[in-house]
């Protein structure tokens, strides 16, 4: 630890904090020195400084010239130990967490904010019971009622032969079929559990975070991001993880009890059963409904720093869910002479109905959204406001991709050499709307690549622009046309970002329309595309059967590509490190809408950020510039926000390959648009934000005003040199979104920062106002 000064001894020091953007720079390549210390924090995150720093404070005539170097590194938040690849199972949680936060600006419409959230956390919860259906349909529906109840499937699985009957309908135990489901059922059961036990820990790993204490909440749209409770979602993921626990049992216990009510109905059937399913049908229609009030009445409480947790809910819930599967389970194992298992258990109702539902709320969602937009216009909001329902669309394919794909392959595999649902299958295969939602993939595809093509051909166009703007730029001629082109090609790519609303908001409506034209052809024909067009014409009828042949291939595909990618990321920490890219991204935002999200590194960062901050500047009266890369910016403006007054005062900002505006401020313009830059603009001394053209993630800040040329400077060239110079004998790398430290503007521009930042009279040392352990 740097040991404490003197007031007197550190009036003249200064500290750069460093943090890093996505894909995790070590602490040795952000202070370019491999021997650094850790001078506080964990394995997980920390704050590095060079062997040579550590007790800079004590040597304050050795800094006059330049800050002492500080790097916080939070790589492993998102990219740690091999369990971070289970966490590929929850990417359309993640998605559709990240629609909550896309919500339009809105002022004074308070009714409107919290409808737009209760839609959202509902499209979560039908995401978790589309994907304990899909582990109740391979376990349950493909494997114990369907194979297991199939000569042709049974005798070629000797592991499935203590649950396979005779042929004369006889056998063991374990053969009726509903005994056969009650055993099927601890698959999904565990399944729940796992998403229960990764969602519980890391919630004491992340939520649990205290953040810094704060004198008053943060008042006004534009200040969200400096709410107390802001970074502390304790008690709502709680809340939210106990509701969709207990809905993931209750869609267990509901299909391992409806086949079995529904034979208690038939003439001959038990009374004393019937009576019974009936009750147990009740109880699990009313529990789902609990579930939904629960998930429906509180959202989160971030004007305060709340630290209570709601007992009677993320304790009594799931275990009543669980008292209502195990009663389930013994009411489906009752002895039944005479029941048998043929076709497939009832899953096109469950999959459409959660198709339907999930269609509904996102068109529900886009209503909302344009009425919140409409409010409060932000002309650079992504896609006019309907960028959140987009992406909650593009949860719901993922979902579909994931179950249909799961489902799919293990039919394939347990069918042999059949086509399940075809003639020559041996099984029914899959619920038929999964197949119908398979079909329409191609069609999906094909405007994908439409799409593609239709950017490339723009990016070919810019780029015979950019050339002419490279020599411009430059003043030479284009005597070198090959490095010309590689500059202006490096420049039209790294614009493709800006078109990425329209990408999404295609691929989104056209997955609605498709799904929904799916949903309509499986529920009208009730047979898979293949069979419900054998009778229409020769083209009609090939070309279904070759979107349905095609579709299901794709899905499959798709599903061992991504068992692939996570084997791979458990045993490769490259390739984990790449999956921690997209983490780094998605994960940002707290779990709002799913508890069974990837947890939110930001809750452990942000306050991180701030206590370093406020109590270096309180020992040391010094001055400090907080100098944030890519995503690195975006965790420098949420801890920036998080600072009391006094502190924020004498802390400037230096953001470079920033996506504040470019991405955070169009995606997620209630907490990053014009409103919030400008208000975080004006809370700080002095902000700088340095951009190339041939980056594609980080660019301007673009503040209304003089405000914006106070932020904004004019975009770095990049290569520094073109042609060849002395001081650049070879050619100059194009550095894109990386190395802007090795721009000489660089420190040019944080020494004027430091210049413009005057010190405090430090308070004696100590902790943090507020701190303590309580």
């Amino acid at each position: 630890m740097p040991q404490q000064a003197t007031p007197t001894q550190t009036e003249e020091i200064a500290l750069e904090l460093l943090v890093h953007g996505v894909g995790g720079t070590t602490p040795q390549e952000m202070l370019s020195d491999p021997r650094t210390v850790r001078v506080s924090g964990d394995d997980v995150a920390a704050v590095h400084r060079r062997g040579d720093d550590t007790d800079a404070e004590q040597r304050p005539e050795d800094y006059r010239g330049e800050p002492v170097p500080e790097a916080y590194s939070w790589a492993n938040l998102t990219s740690g130990n091999g369990t971070r690849a289970l966490w590929l199972l929850l990417l359309p949680f993640m998605v559709v967490n990240l629609a909550h936060w896309m919500r339009p600006s809105a002022h004074g419409r308070p009714g409107a904010v919290r409808v737009y959230g209760v839609l959202v956390r509902l499209v979560g919860l039908t995401l978790t019971v589309l994907l304990v259906a899909a582990a109740c349909e391979v376990a349950l529906d493909l494997m114990a009622w369907q194979c297991a109840g199939t000569h042709a499937c049974a005798d070629d699985r000797s592991w499935l032969g203590f649950l396979a009957p005779d042929a004369d309908g006889g056998g063991g135990w374990w053969t009726q079929p509903g005994r056969r489901l009650a055993l099927a059922s601890l698959v999904p059961t565990a399944l729940t559990a796992l998403l229960w036990f990764l969602s519980r820990r890391t919630w004491i790993a992340y939520e649990a975070q205290r953040p810094l204490p704060q004198d008053e909440p943060a008042e006004g749209d534009a200040r969200q991001l400096s709410r107390p409770g802001f970074w502390y979602g304790r008690r709502p993921v709680a809340r939210l993880r106990a509701a969709h626990t207990a809905a993931g049992l209750l869609t267990v216990a509901a299909a391992v009890s409806t086949s079995a009510a529904r034979f208690d109905r038939t003439p001959g059937g038990s009374a004393p059963l019937d009576l019974l399913g009936r009750v147990v049908e009740g109880t699990l229609i009313a529990g789902m409904l609990v579930v939904v009030a629960v998930v429906c009445r509180r959202g989160r409480s971030e004007r305060t720093f709340d630290r209570r947790l709601d007992r009677a809910v993320t304790s009594l819930l799931p275990l009543v869910a669980l008292a209502l599967l195990v009663l389930a389970v013994t009411y489906a194992a009752w002895d039944r002479p005479g029941w048998r298992s043929v076709g497939r258990l009832p899953g096109d109702a469950t999959f459409g109905g959660i198709a339907l539902v999930q269609g509904l709320l996102v068109v529900a969602l886009a209503g909302v959204a344009i009425v919140l937009y409409r409010t409060t216009r932000v002309p650079s909001t992504a896609l006019g406001g309907l960028g959140g329902p987009a992406v909650a669309m593009l949860s719901c394919a993922l979902g579909g991709v994931m179950s249909g794909g799961v489902a799919q392959r293990v039919a394939d595999w347990l069918d042999g050499g059949g086509t399940p649902g075809q003639e020559g299958g041996a099984l029914a295969g899959p619920p038929v709307v999964l197949s119908w939602q398979a079909a329409v993939i191609p069609v999906l595809l094909v405007v994908v690549l439409l799409l593609a093509g239709h950017l490339a051909m723009r990016t070919l166009q810019r780029r015979r622009r950019e050339i002419d703007a490279v020599c411009a730029l430059y003043d030479v001629q284009d005597d070198d046309a090959v490095r010309t082109r590689k500059i202006a090609g490096t420049r039209a790519r790294a614009a493709l970002t800006d078109r990425a609303p329209v990408i999404v908001g295609v691929v989104s409506a056209v997955t609605l329309l498709l799904g929904a034209a799916a949903l309509a052809g499986a529920w009208a024909t009730g047979e898979v595309p293949g069979r419900a067009a054998a009778d229409a014409p020769g083209f009609v009828s090939g070309t279904a059967q070759t979107a349905q042949a095609l579709g299901s291939w794709m899905i499959g595909l798709g599903f061992i590509l991504f068992v692939t990618w996570g084997r791979r990321a458990y045993r490769d920490p490259s390739a984990r490190r790449t999956i921690g890219i997209l983490w780094d991204v998605g994960t940002f935002w707290p779990r709002a809408a799913h508890p069974f999200a990837p947890p939110c590194y930001a809750e452990r960062a942000v306050p991180d950020l701030t206590w370093r901050m406020v109590s270096w500047t309180r020992q040391t009266g010094g001055r400090l510039v907080l100098s944030g890369h890519s995503q690195g910016s975006v965790l420098a403006a949420a801890a920036a926000w998080q600072l009391p007054a006094a502190v924020r005062k004498r802390v400037a900002l230096l953001t470079y390959g920033s996506p504040l505006e470019r991405l955070y401020g169009r995606w997620f313009p209630a907490h990053f648009g014009p409103a919030a830059l400008d208000a975080l603009h004006l809370e700080v001394v002095c902000w700088r934000n340095l951009h190339r053209l041939t980056d594609p993630i980080g660019g301007p800040v673009r503040l209304a005003g003089k405000g914006g040329a106070e932020v904004d400077d004019a975009p770095l060239l990049d290569p520094l040199a073109y042609p060849r110079t002395d001081e650049h004998p070879l050619p100059a790398p194009i550095l894109g979104h990386s190395d802007y430290q090795a721009d000489p503007a660089f420190a040019e521009e944080r020494a004027a920062l430091l210049a413009r930042l005057r010190p405090a009279v430090p308070h004696q040392p100590g902790p943090p106002d507020g701190a303590g352990n309580g």
